[in-house]
């Protein structure tokens, strides 16, 4: 599976930009999941109901199936904050996974920059980091795109990825 990060401070637009390249990423063959980092405590269950009773009572997993989907909730010990790669080894194998936040983690990644954050910039410090998104030009011999150049950010990526038939279906 080839892993390719989105990271940028809040606000920055990762996930605009994820849900925008998706559809053309799906266009052309490619099997995509996505993993998203949160500082927040989530939680999906309603309580009361059965599976938040299990979990309530100690199951450390609790899968929901139903006839469509189905939903694993994993009780993490400590915190959420395992490294992005022991996240990916527990997806069903698939082409491509996005992975947004995980700012420093060792995987290939688009910066995604908002000129109204005034955030510090990753790219400098960050050999991983293989072109810039944003609204405005900035200052960097790596590839930029504007963040509606949706076409010209999923070719760059495409061209990335190591089994290169993805690119022109």
């Amino acid at each position: 599976m080839h892993v390719i990060g989105f990271a940028g401070y809040s606000g920055s637009g990762k996930t605009t930009l994820i849900e925008r390249l998706l559809p053309r990423f799906v266009a052309h063959g490619l099997d995509v999941a996505v993993i998203k980092h949160t500082h927040h405590d989530v939680d999906w269950d309603v309580p009361g109901k059965d599976s938040w009773r299990h979990r309530q009572a100690g199951a450390r997993q609790v899968l929901l199936a139903a006839g469509r989907r189905r939903l694993l909730v994993e009780e993490l010990p400590g915190s959420n904050d395992h490294p992005l790669l022991e996240h990916v080894a527990r997806l069903t194998p698939c082409d491509l996974v996005l992975a947004e936040g995980f700012k420093h983690a060792p995987v290939p990644k688009i910066e995604v920059i908002n000129s109204a954050l005034a955030s510090p910039r990753l790219y400098p410090d960050d050999p991983q980091v293989l072109a810039v998104v944003g609204d405005v030009p900035i200052d960097t011999t790596l590839p930029q795109f504007h963040r509606d150049d949706i076409a010209g950010i999923v070719a760059f990526l495409l061209s990335t990825l190591p089994d290169a038939k993805h690119a022109d279906r």
